[in-house]
């Protein structure tokens, strides 16, 4: 059962990553979409922010939902080894 575990953190922290640079990307709207490594970051994040997205209320410009998506990834990642 360990070793499923470390693998659901690996792709957890690899999530994040992805989910980092998509949220450092956002600061720079210059940034070319239509480069693959760019297209990838958003078609492997889109999916888990959207339906948070949604479910918060407008917020402006702020979008609060790679917050949100950080916290819970923290939540399981802090239970993973109590299930293990």
């Amino acid at each position: 059962m360990g070793f499923v575990i470390q693998i659901i953190f690996l792709i957890l922290w690899v999530f994040e990553l992805a989910l980092l640079a998509r949220v450092i990307l956002s600061w720079f709207p210059n940034v070319d979409r239509s480069n693959p490594i760019i297209q990838l970051l958003f078609d492997v994040t889109e999916p888990v922010l959207r339906p948070i997205r949604e479910m918060m209320p407008q917020t402006g410009m702020v979008d609060f939902s790679p917050l949100i998506v950080f916290l819970i990834i923290q939540v399981i990642m802090r239970l993973l080894p109590a299930i293990g």
